[in-house]
């Protein structure tokens, strides 16, 4: 009896919070004064902190359907700007088409803690939208502002090594994603003088990397992970070698900036930093995954429409028609191919990836598309570069190289997004074999 009286109070509680919560939301639009909106916001913030997980989607589908435009003033302003044509009646037309709800973000991100909890509201709201797909207009307005507030021109780039503080380290132990951190040794060997890593970080949130990079400088463009994490290996001290900077690891740290696009810039970045501290530096590239490529040929691959002749498809068709028996085992283990077997596994994978579009006409890797859209050059596709069973599940124990010519991104991301991909000339000539 007493838990289900004390459930009830609870339940009765949040209500009321979350009323309260749409009342402070209602004055903080309504209220003109900055100063006196900067109480209500964070009054408004504290309530909504307080709410549990329903109470807090609730607030998500009160955003949605309370605070969207006016359909009648949007109506009455495009009627204006139709016979008018003026700029004042286009600021009328562009006021009345933006939700209210922006605005509320805006107002809420007055306060100093604002902004780290906007940012987990639309975390939330994203992992929300699948089973509650009328929050979208809501996400692209999250969206919408966070690009703007997360602008890289806005960010710090700083690079952290074995001096930087313990709880930002720890933040780059828990959020790599792409090659596990196996503790503090591990993490010290990432540091090492032959290895760097750069964070983004915005003014608002000082004690959080946005996103990550960790860079191996090295003599030759690395064909597998193991050498490039290998803690037993000592560092190399000679800066005279450093010919490659290699990115093998980019790891976003806030789930609630998806779509802003910050790993473009920080490459970019990071890129020419280097090059100033290192003018020997003569090629930058990654050691990237393929986390698609096994789904893609183990449910019997679709090529894009055009892209390959006739005689590159049925060339592809027999690699694919002679590997396919092999194929579930080589995602499990590290079997042994003949070098035939070995040359058509690499002409499927270089296939795959050379198709990368940036629209939805194909399915594409996410990593290729990130790169490719980036400007990056689709360079050269590495066998047994990843014996991880994580490896070995996502592309047979593939990865790829894809190379920053700093001088062509540009060029190569116009060319990507008009469809072509930039290829290297051994990839060229795989395909075309």
């Amino acid at each position: 009896m007493f838990e289900r009286l004390k459930a009830a109070r609870e339940v009765a509680n949040q209500k009321t919070e979350l009323k309260k919560l749409i009342a402070d939301c209602d004055e903080l639009i309504k209220e003109p004064g900055q100063s006196v909106s900067v109480g209500i916001a964070s009054r408004a913030l504290n309530r909504y902190q307080k709410l549990d997980f329903g109470s807090r989607s609730e607030f998500y589908s009160q955003l949605a359907t309370r605070y969207e435009p006016n359909i009648e003033h949007i109506t009455r302003a495009l009627d204006s700007h139709k016979e008018k044509r003026s700029p004042e009646s286009l600021i009328e037309l562009v006021r009345a088409v933006e939700p209210p709800r922006q605005e509320l973000l805006r107002r809420l991100n007055r306060v100093s803690s604002g902004t780290a909890v906007i940012v987990r509201m639309r975390e939330e709201i994203l992992n929300a939208l699948r089973s509650a797909p009328a929050l979208a207009a809501v996400d692209a307005d999250f969206e919408h502002l966070l690009s703007s507030w997360f602008n890289p021109g806005f960010l710090e780039l700083k690079r952290l090594d074995w001096m930087t503080p313990a709880h930002l380290l720890e933040k780059v132990i828990q959020h790599e994603a792409v090659h596990e951190i196996d503790g503090w040794g591990d993490l010290r060997r990432r540091l090492e003088p032959d290895r760097r890593l750069y964070a983004y970080f915005h003014p608002t949130l000082p004690n959080e990397p946005l996103i990550f990079v960790e860079v191996a400088l090295l003599n030759d463009m690395p064909s597998a992970v193991a050498p490039l994490l290998d803690r037993s290996k000592p560092p190399e001290v000679e800066t005279k070698r450093y010919k490659v900077a290699a990115f093998y690891s980019i790891s976003n740290c806030q789930p609630g900036l998806k779509g802003i696009h910050l790993g473009n810039f920080l490459i970019k970045r990071v890129a020419e930093d280097l090059k100033l501290e290192f003018p020997g530096l003569k090629t930058f590239c990654t050691l990237s995954p393929i986390p698609s490529l096994a789904e893609f040929l183990l449910k019997g691959p679709k090529w894009k429409s055009g892209r390959y002749t006739a005689k590159e498809l049925s060339r592809l068709e027999a690699d694919f028609k002679e590997l396919q028996p092999n194929l579930q085992n080589l995602s499990k283990s590290n079997a042994v191919l003949s070098a035939t077997h070995q040359n058509r596994l690499t002409r499927l994978c270089s296939a795959y990836l050379a198709q990368t579009a940036p629209d939805e006409s194909v399915r594409s890797d996410p990593v290729a598309k990130f790169h490719l859209n980036n400007g990056a050059i689709l360079e050269r596709v590495n066998l047994g570069a990843d014996h991880s069973s994580k490896g070995l599940k996502q592309s047979f124990g593939m990865m790829v190289n894809y190379r920053y010519d700093l001088d062509k991104v540009e060029q190569n991301h116009e060319s990507f997004v008009s469809g072509t991909t930039a290829l290297s000339k051994a990839i060229r000539d795989l395909i075309k074999a």
